[in-house]
């Protein structure tokens, strides 16, 4: 009691309160973590200090004794007695306001925080684990997966086939949105585009054979596949057969294809720059077919689907994205063909073979029922009827934000849409996408994991149409994605076989895919996926059909798509064979090869994530420069016979290599815990990929504007080949326009040094 009459005493004249509460004993003030615990300490306190002030004012002090001496010993007795009891009393009646208090906190909190779960509290742990454990963390994980119960649950009928815009499409963009938000991700969205998407008509396409000699047209198919974004068009002529449709291909043939239709094999290229490259040789029409060859046990009857469009995003909003809201000129692509297009089945291709004469070059490898040109008696009349729709398509978004650079963002995507089952196509990416996203956002919420940056996993429409949901999503957001997004992980058809590893990627990347080769092993041999020295000489380009091409070539994005294939090429893409039961038939290791390529794709995400650094070797575009430069010292004689030198880009590659070399020596003396310091380096190696785009061209009349990775006249390989038509043309060739290309690609590079450099005052160099 004499302790309470001091506590008491000491209270009415500003001493600390004696009660508390359990949050306010031992508060947790480091992470975030602790922030609802503090929020209910401070409330309580103010509660209970607020109430004890309430006291303090009704009580009132004792006058003053003044006069004679004796009586301060009675005075002291009596305020001694006053102050024991207002002690005591106000004890109890605090004690009794605390449980009251503690009584009205609980429906209070319950109140203001009702859909807040109790395992959403970040742990206490470390603030950032070890990249081995981490490691640990994904591979126990990964290895409680069933990746084909996701394949099954994608391959039900409700979702397929599910063309792009499709009521299929749509449900299962909603389902999938619906399932991040399970997964508990940071924050999930939508985007949506109005695209379009050519589709067969009821009038349907056919290949007939006219006879010269005045007999009926012969009906050979009317195809149940098509080709997207062919022209509409029904044209007649004389049918050739150019082997793949390369432009090599066409080029070799003994004899002139103008005003012919061509008729060529699916495979090494894509069906764009098949009807590209024909008409750039003046044909009419082109047929696409299936070689027994290629395809050995793909059934005589089955229809194949794809599209002609040379670019990726919606050919009728070039460079501009298609939301509703935006309103721009009629416009098209210029990758948009003028000539029509068609797919057959192999027993069409078999027929029109018994009426074409010549045996094809055995260096082709055909079947053996090839023929090279039909019959001098017999034309072949295509008609294509195709019709545009404007589809409403969805792109869905769930991010898991980085707990010290938030605003800096990797993204890993992959394609929902299927012309039919798509089990290969894009079932296995969208498996992989989201079994990653709840093992990721489990190892933040339980594991401790604690990425710096976030991490976006997205889901894109129209990838069978050229990769448009993607595309449209990098035109809406041109002017910010290149400030913020520093990889793209691309998971479309990452498991088409077991033997062969496969990787296309910007260089940025390379030694980071190194690393994570040498730690993931191949299922089916139990080796690593490192077994060549020499792989980033393999490093096959990116394909049009790539959903990661446009990140690198049209944003500055560096890029990676992967995957695991057999010798030979899967048979069912694009096929309405593309199904579970035969994917699973192939592959009988199918959930282990998932595996490993989630796998990968997990230790890239976390490796981008954890450290402090961004693990982007920007050294490796040393190496692409200095190939350029020897291929452009072979053309020296030219070059002086046109009064110029290679001084000026010898000069721009000297600079790059000096900007990297001082780099490496901020990044070595920079103080990594310095986060003001890191930040300002990692800014400098995002942008080394987007400095590559030439500042030169339109984003609308040349989208792939990379000099590297990109097409059109700004692009170092369009130099390397304009130079070696001038020494075909001699003084036909155009100079200038030869001088401008060598200027504005030496610039680029340059401009590309001087941006790595750092700041302007920074920048030293020769030129």
């Amino acid at each position: 009691m004499m302790d309470q009459a001091r506590s008491a005493f000491s209270n009415l004249f500003g001493g600390e309160p004696l009660s508390y509460t359990r949050f306010s004993l031992a508060r947790q003030v480091d992470g975030d973590n602790s922030h609802v615990e503090m929020k209910l300490a401070v409330d309580e306190e103010e509660i209970v200090e607020n109430n004890v002030k309430g006291n303090h004012a009704s009580v009132k002090k004792p006058k003053r004794l003044n006069g004679c001496i004796c009586y301060g010993t009675i005075a002291v007795i009596i305020f001694f007695l006053i102050g024991f009891m207002i002690g005591y009393l106000g004890y109890c009646k605090r004690a009794e306001l605390k449980g009251e208090c503690e009584r009205l906190a609980a429906p209070e909190t319950q109140e203001t925080e009702p859909d807040e779960p109790e395992e959403s509290f970040e742990p206490e742990v470390s603030p950032l684990l070890l990249w081995t454990d981490l490691k640990t963390m994904l591979s126990e994980k990964l290895n409680t997966v069933d990746f084909t119960r996701s394949l099954r649950w994608l391959g039900e009928s409700s979702y397929t086939p599910r063309e792009a815009g499709s009521q299929k499409d749509e449900t299962l963009a909603f389902l999938i949105e619906n399932k991040f938000r399970e997964f508990k991700l940071s924050q999930v969205w939508h985007d949506e585009h109005f695209v379009k998407i050519q589709v067969k008509d009821s009038s349907r396409n056919s290949v007939t054979i006219l006879r010269t000699s005045g007999d009926a047209p012969f009906l050979l198919e009317n195809p149940d596949g098509y080709v997207a974004y062919s022209k509409a068009k029904t044209v007649t002529g004389k049918l050739v057969h150019a082997n793949f449709g390369t432009k090599k291909d066409f080029e070799e043939l003994n004899f002139p294809v103008n005003g012919s239709l061509v008729i060529v094999r699916a495979g090494k290229i894509t069906f764009a720059e098949k009807v590209a490259n024909a008409e750039r040789f003046n044909a009419i029409g082109v047929l696409i077919y299936m070689d027994r060859a290629d395809f050995p046990v793909v059934e005589a009857e089955l229809p194949l689907f794809g599209h002609a469009h040379l670019g990726t995003g919606d050919p009728y909003t070039p460079g501009f994205p298609s939301f509703n809201h935006t309103q721009f000129p009629p416009s098209e692509s210029s990758g948009l063909p003028n000539i029509p297009v068609q797919t057959i089945s192999r027993a069409c291709a078999e027929k029109l073979f018994k009426d074409m004469e010549e045996e094809c070059p055995t260096s082709w490898n055909a079947e053996s029922s090839c023929k090279l040109k039909i019959n001098k008696d017999k034309i072949i009349k295509l008609s294509v009827n195709n019709v545009l729709s404007e589809r409403r398509i969805f792109n869905i978004f769930g991010v898991i934000k980085g707990f010290e650079e938030p605003d800096r963002y990797v993204v890993v995507g992959a394609q929902r849409d299927a012309w039919g089952p798509g089990a290969a196509k894009s079932s296995v990416g969208t498996a992989l996408l989201l079994e990653l996203s709840r093992i990721f956002s489990d190892m933040v919420l339980k594991g401790g994991f604690k990425p710096r940056r976030s991490i976006v996993f997205a889901s894109w429409s129209a990838g069978d149409l050229g990769a448009i949901g993607a595309t449209e999503w990098l035109e809406g957001y041109l002017s910010s994605l290149h400030l913020k997004t520093f990889t793209y992980i691309n998971l479309d058809k990452a498991v088409l076989g077991t033997k062969n590893f496969k990787v296309s990627a910007s260089p940025l990347l390379y030694s980071l895919i190194e690393k994570t080769m040498k730690d993931v092993k191949n299922p089916t041999t139990g080796l690593s996926l490192y077994q060549d020295s020499n792989w980033i000489n393999k490093v096959e380009k990116f394909s049009l059909d790539n959903a990661a091409f446009p990140f690198i070539a049209y944003s500055g994005i560096p890029a990676i798509s992967f995957y695991f294939c057999d010798d030979k090429d899967y048979p069912y893409l694009d096929t309405t064979m593309d199904t579970y039961d035969v994917l699973n038939k192939r592959i009988p290791q199918l959930n282990r090869m998932i595996c490993a390529a989630a796998e990968v794709a997990g230790q890239l995400l976390i490796k981008l994530t954890h450290d402090a650094e961004l693990n982007l070797n920007y050294e490796m575009y040393n190496d692409k420069i200095l190939s350029f430069v020897r291929d452009m010292n072979q053309f020296r004689g030219v070059i002086k016979e046109m009064g110029l030198n290679l001084q000026w880009l010898y000069s721009a590659r000297g600079d790059f290599v000096r900007a990297t070399s001082r780099l490496t020596t901020d990044l070595k003396n920079a103080e990594k815990a310095n986060k003001f310091v890191m930040r300002a380096i990692n800014d400098r190696i995002m942008k080394v990929e987007y400095n590559f785009l030439s500042p030169f061209v339109s984003p609308r009349d040349s989208p792939f504007r990379h000099i590297f990775w990109g097409s059109g006249s700004h692009t170092l390989s369009a130099l390397l080949e304009n130079f070696k038509l001038r020494q075909i043309s001699g003084g036909t060739f155009n100079d200038t326009l030869l001088k401008t290309q060598l200027a504005l690609a030496t610039w680029t590079i340059q401009g590309a040094a001087n941006a790595l450099s750092g700041d302007i005052w920074d920048i030293d160099n020769e030129l």
